[in-house]
């Protein structure tokens, strides 16, 4: 018996998107023919296209895969966008046409759950739902089609339903999703959205932090570390340090490392250019997420880097100030808690010195890690491609005659 070919084809932005659609195509052809239709052969393929991020519109990003799928000759096209959509300020995580077989799901909508597994059930509900169709009673038809493989064992789908393929979790008790038809006018049927817009705008927020993966960042980071590593170890031989850190207490040393991790932020979006400006290609909200964004992955990536110098200060006191040498120096008693005070305090000192006296290590990767720099990029990308096929274009008219004579 043959079985019908079906293609689906997974569209993203340049970046950690074209990753995840690269390691998820090779999975989801027995995933689709699990929770889809198993009659099916199911082809599932991965490509760039920059169009599919450039863009706060899902309108424009369903008319860009449109011509994406009629193009490649797709059956199914899912666009991943690392960009976040609204309804109402509420935030959108996946939407689709089953007319138009087209769907959308923006990574920051899915917030700071584990990204590949999300993704994964993500694509079997809209693919579900472009195959079988969104109206109740094609749902009703795909729950029934499910509850015939629960019947037969299969306890993977012990939980699910054709409404709501994904699992739910913990943290959506908080942050509830709502399967909704979108307004009229919209050329979607299918609309899945955070219902609350207090709860729904954190997760959006954590969404694209995770987006931006702030650890990716740290290796940039490595010439400052070096610098106030540096600076650092060289002061501890001095007991003027000591002494500060033995009549500090601990709400002024939480306060001082609070203040060196902000200010260390602040020098590295200054010095960047990283502050998202007014401009025409973004709205005013949208503007003010990816600066919001770009502040928490920076203080995601300087914890990193704040921690790790913490650890090598505490190392470096042991190694440098003897414990009698120390007593000869501090009044009252001395103990280990010292060492670990002392470490602290030359860990928050050296990051502002660090800060102001070094360089990041590669600008680029920092500036990656931003929205409005990724955007920027992608519409070079396109204007480029827009520019080429012009090009192309009047290259072809010129060598041939009969279309030189049509363009005319």
């Amino acid at each position: 018996m043959s079985h019908k070919q079906v293609s689906v084809g997974l569209v993203t932005p340049p970046g950690y998107p074209k990753k995840l659609s690269q390691r998820l195509s090779g999975e989801l052809p027995e995933l689709l023919s699990y929770y889809v239709r198993e009659e099916c052969q199911w082809e599932v393929d991965s490509t760039v296209d920059p169009l599919t991020g450039v863009t706060e519109d899902s309108e424009e990003v369903l008319k860009a895969g449109l011509k994406k799928r009629e193009k490649e000759g797709w059956d199914f096209i899912i666009c991943l966008t690392d960009l976040p959509f609204f309804q109402d300020r509420r935030p959108i995580m996946a939407e689709a046409s089953t007319e138009q077989n087209v769907a959308i799901i923006s990574l920051p909508g899915l917030g700071s759950t584990p990204m590949v597994k999300r993704i994964r059930e993500s694509i079997l509900q809209l693919v579900n739902e472009m195959y079988h169709g969104s109206t109740e009673e094609d749902r009703d038809k795909a729950e029934y089609h499910l509850k015939i493989k629960k019947s037969q064992g299969h306890k993977h789908l012990k939980e699910k339903g054709a409404r709501r393929l994904f699992e739910k979790r913990s943290f959506e008790h908080f942050s509830p999703l709502k399967r909704i038809r979108p307004p009229e006018g919209s050329s979607m049927d299918v609309r899945f959205i955070i219902k609350s817009r207090i709860s729904g705008a954190l997760r959006i927020v954590t969404g694209m932090v995770r987006a931006n993966r702030p650890w990716a960042i740290f290796p940039a980071f490595k010439k400052v570390i070096m610098f106030a590593f540096a600076t650092g170890s060289y002061a501890l031989v001095f007991p003027t340090l000591w002494k500060l850190s033995n009549h500090y207490g601990l709400w002024r040393m939480f306060m001082l490392s609070i203040l060196s991790t902000f200010l260390m932020v602040a020098w590295v979006v200054v010095a960047h250019n990283l502050w998202e400006k007014v401009n025409e290609n973004s709205a005013s909200y949208h503007r003010k997420l990816y600066n919001g964004a770009t502040i928490l992955t920076l203080f995601v990536t300087v914890s990193i880097y704040y921690t790790i110098l913490l650890g090598m200060f505490s190392l470096a006191v042991l190694a440098f100030i003897p414990m009698e040498w120390l007593e000869s120096q501090l009044t009252g008693p001395v103990g280990y808690d010292n060492y670990f005070y002392i470490a602290w305090t030359a860990t928050s000192i050296s990051i502002i010195i660090g800060a102001l006296g070094s360089a990041l290590e590669n600008e680029e990767v920092v500036l990656s890690s931003t929205y409005g720099y990724r955007q920027q990029q992608r519409y070079k990308t396109v204007n480029g491609s827009l520019k080429g096929d012009v090009g192309n274009k009047q290259q072809d008219y010129s060598s041939d005659p009969i279309k030189t004579k049509k363009a005319n």
